[in-house]
């Protein structure tokens, strides 16, 4: 049995164990409870954070008065519990205005609507102390391709996420945007599918430095892509600033497992990559692990406690074991004997032209191939390896 300290960086999204289990064929099984017992019994689990989307918290068209009565009794709740609102996000999808999209709405009242929304909720998270805005634009995308013109599409997606991301840069706020990906549900085609597509998209933005991602679990997997290797990506593209963790079992729909509960040995690489980085060095992410699941609708509010737990505990089994997978002498000399080492070190040598590996026989005219072609490089072996210590 394993522990969660604040220390551990444990986060949670309140659509999480607040979820009511309502879906498309049933409805709730679950009553809702007031937001602050969520983030009150969070705190007790052991977490470190809560995050919200605005309407999670204030009923959508609440007037002033009450929404700012609401988040201020919530911020006291989160504040007597210990923990930290280190994400604020907005819902731009549940509203039926929002059913063509909010930035990319062919709507432009809606664009204009959703904009206002969101810059509203930017403020809310610079006075509440998060340090990320999340984004997902669930509804950003179509059904049929012929009634989205994609190019304005993307420009006006282009000028929504640049506006906001301008805003904060001119009220001062230490805050930064992360784009979530995802495929597809509840549209049926996403714009910002994957990880790659919202690295192209942040390469277009005029403000994109403050601009990076929230790589979920599941939208990758649910595309068939690996998430470990989103997640490098967005390292190696210091673009790492947000992580969401579940459990997925394959390509279909946005499962929302709770984290080890898909995919075990994918969900050992990924904690392998967020603990120990690297295995030749390079950027690490020392940002919250933040769990979006959702509690099975079989399950009462002491399941929902329980799954909580179950996410922490698996992360920090999995970190432990992760911890001596690297440790191990054995593994360390497999990663020699595989090359895996080998790969950081630079192709061409220091201050080597292009024209010196030109004039370099031994590079090709005098290379064997055929003898190169038999190495064996023992990557089956270094994966069992990682098996032994997962399961052993």
């Amino acid at each position: 049995m394993v522990t969660p300290t604040p220390d551990d960086k444990f986060s949670f999204g309140l659509w999480t164990v607040g979820w009511t289990a309502r879906d498309q064929f049933g409805e709730a099984s679950r009553p809702a409870l007031d937001p602050r017992e969520y983030a009150t019994k969070l705190a007790e689990l052991g977490a470190w954070g809560v995050t919200f989307h605005d309407d999670d918290v204030v009923p959508f068209g609440s007037d002033e008065a009450t929404r700012t009565k609401i988040l201020t009794d919530f911020k006291k709740a989160t504040d007597d519990a210990g923990l930290v609102i280190e994400m604020v996000t907005t819902n731009t999808f549940s509203h039926p205005v929002f059913k063509d999209g909010a930035f990319t709405a062919n709507d432009r009242s809606v664009r204009r609507f959703g904009l206002r929304k969101v810059l509203r909720n930017v403020d809310l998270a610079a006075e509440l102390g998060a340090s990320t805005f999340v984004m997902w634009g669930g509804r950003e995308g179509s059904e049929y391709d012929g009634v989205k013109d994609v190019n304005a599409a993307l420009d006006r997606y282009r000028e929504g996420i640049d506006t906001v991301a301008a805003y904060i840069k001119e009220k001062g706020y230490d805050l930064k945007i992360a784009l979530e990906p995802k495929p597809n549900e509840p549209r049926g085609d996403i714009l910002l599918p994957t990880v790659g597509h919202a690295l192209g998209f942040i390469a277009e933005l005029e403000n994109g430095d403050i601009v990076g991602l929230n790589p979920e679990t599941g939208h990758e997997q649910m595309a068939g892509l690996n998430y470990t290797h989103g997640l490098a990506q967005a390292l190696w593209a210091g673009k790492l600033f947000h992580i969401d963790l579940n459990g997925q079992r394959s390509i279909k729909y946005d499962q929302d497992l709770v984290f080890g509960h898909g995919d075990l040995l994918s969900a050992f690489f990924t904690v392998d990559l967020l603990e120990n980085g690297f295995p030749g060095g390079g950027p690490r992410y020392d940002g919250p692990r933040h769990f979006d699941y959702k509690p099975s609708r079989t399950e009462g509010y002491e399941g929902v406690w329980d799954s909580a737990r179950a996410n922490m505990e698996t992360y920090l089994l999995l970190a432990a074991k992760a911890q001596a997978y690297r440790a191990d002498p054995e593994v360390q000399q497999a990663f020699a004997d595989c090359g895996v080492l080998e790969l950081s070190e630079p192709t061409l040598a220091e201050g080597e032209t292009v024209a010196d590996l030109l004039a370099d026989r031994s590079a090709f005219e005098d290379f064997d191939a055929d003898a190169a072609s038999e190495r064996n490089y023992g990557f089956v072996r270094l994966n069992q390896l990682a098996l032994r210590h997962l399961i052993g």
